[in-house]
């Protein structure tokens, strides 16, 4: 299980909220080896005065919160990084310098899914990759 939050500019963010889902979703399809059909993305587009950032970022200037279940390597998380910040600047045209990515991983039981406790949910893929 992944969710997804994207923060930026309602500017520059809203005519990019379909090439990002679609980098970050493909980043995350191939890293954490995710099934293509669970995608859960949210845009949280803020005014300038309600995002403040360092005066090196541009307006395209974007935060990536991650959260998903533990279990995956370092290196799966760092693949996804790396994948991420690739795909957005190949397929968005936003440069790395303006990306930033978190990722928090929280125990299964600690999530709430389809009326269950995440670790008595039946996934349909594997999480420790």
């Amino acid at each position: 299980m992944a969710q997804i939050k994207i923060y930026g500019l309602k500017s520059s963010l809203l005519e990019k909220t379909s090439s990002l889902s679609s980098a970050i979703h493909a980043a995350i399809v191939e890293a954490l080896v995710f099934p293509p059909d669970k995608k859960f993305h949210r845009f949280i587009a803020l005014e300038k005065s309600e995002f403040i950032f360092p005066e090196d970022r541009s307006d395209n200037y974007t935060i990536i919160e991650i959260s998903m279940f533990e279990g995956r390597s370092a290196e799966s998380k760092k693949s996804l990084i790396r994948l991420i910040f690739a795909n957005i600047e190949r397929d968005v045209g936003i440069a790395p310098q303006d990306v930033e990515i978190t990722i928090t991983e929280t125990p299964k039981q600690n999530w709430g899914i389809r009326g269950i406790c995440g670790d008595e949910l039946a996934l349909g893929y594997k999480v420790n990759v």
